[in-house]
């Protein structure tokens, strides 16, 4: 029989997942808030330059993940040469550690890890949906999802849930279900804080030279967290010109979240000109931002109490659940969760 799966969430975890069920007798749907997929690891076009806002590139964690990337074509995939360096409280810049280390993305954006994986399911996504609760029928052991516009998705015989976590108890706390495992997975959900992050994408009509790609800030003590230079990945910016993403502190990013882009833009920039010690990056030509409430969770979920839901079909994936807000985290998560979804199926 055709397993109906479920998922709530295009970001990488989602799509981990979709993927890892590409060859088993399964019928996917994920349903995304937003028109675009791969959540946080998002890439925009404006003026003729493509930039990944969000998460910057794919790191290595092992093996699977190099073999991954080349599975899904080598045509357009960026591996950016230059090294990440560090800096202090005070702005004192010195080398990193990261050496050899892969980082990741396409010339077309990171938005591609997501495009290329789900061109290799039939996953059917349905984008600008989203979801406000979950209903369980027990006596079919079912699940379907109910959206903010009333539609109802479904039924299911496994439902995924990979939103930020603070979404993901909002949806359980909307949901009524077995009291007490539901109960023990929304508190263990809810307890997974995360940090605010505002990114600020400042373009420049010249380009100097340096020896890194991205600075971040170790001691996490600025007001700048993270400082890179798009310039570094092929097909990017175009020649002469540069474009600094600067992801500004958890602290400042939570102060500054609402401010009009004119004024919040301009002390971003002034910080980051005081920080490269060059004035010129004080004014850049253009400006683009995003926020990111819930950018990187601070901690992983208590395991046990969202595997509880499991057997009646119910499971979480993402970088929170892991506990580490990194792109190839969310995604190897979502894979393990669908094989375990495949699991409960034989």
């Amino acid at each position: 029989m055709t397993l109906r799966v479920g998922i709530v969430g295009a970001g990488a975890a989602g799509v981990g997942a979709a993927y890892a069920l590409r060859n088993a007798d399964a019928e996917v749907t994920i349903v995304e808030k937003s028109r675009g997929v791969c959540g946080r690891a998002a890439t925009r076009r404006k003026h003729d330059c493509y930039y990944d806002h969000g998460a910057n590139y794919i790191k290595e964690s092992d093996q699977r993940t190099e073999s991954l990337i080349r599975d899904l074509g080598t045509d357009g995939v960026v591996d950016i040469e230059k090294p990440v360096w560090v800096f202090d409280e005070s702005g004192e810049i010195t080398e990193g550690d990261d050496g050899d280390s892969h980082k990741w993305t396409w010339t077309e954006g990171i938005t591609q890890l997501a495009k290329r994986l789900l061109a290799r399911t039939d996953a059917e996504v349905r984008r600008e949906t989203r979801v406000e609760s979950i209903v369980c029928d027990d006596s079919e052991a079912t699940w379907s999802l109910i959206d903010t516009e009333g539609e109802t998705h479904g039924p299911f015989d496994r439902l995924l849930l990979t939103p930020p976590a603070p979404q993901t108890a909002e949806i359980l706390r909307a949901t009524e279900w077995d009291g007490e495992r539901l109960g023990d997975a929304t508190a263990a959900v809810s307890d997974v804080s995360y940090r605010t992050i505002r990114t600020f994408v400042l373009h420049y009509p010249f380009r100097e030279e340096y020896s890194w790609y991205g600075l971040v800030n170790v001691d996490k003590a600025h007001e700048v967290g993270w400082v890179s230079r798009e310039e570094c990945k092929d097909g990017h910016v175009p020649d002469g010109e540069s474009l600094l993403i600067a992801q500004m502190s958890p602290e400042w990013s939570a102060e500054r979240y609402d401010d009009p882009l004119a004024e919040a833009g301009d002390d971003a920039a002034a910080l980051v000109a005081e920080l490269l010690d060059d004035d010129r990056y004080a004014d850049p030509d253009w400006v683009d931002d995003q926020g990111w409430r819930y950018a990187l969770p601070n901690d992983g979920v208590d395991t046990d109490a969202v595997r509880a839901t499991e057997d009646a079909g119910l499971f979480f994936a993402g970088d929170w659940v892991v506990g580490e807000g990194r792109v190839h985290h969310a995604l190897w998560n979502g894979h393990e969760a669908a094989e375990r979804i495949v699991g409960r199926a034989e």
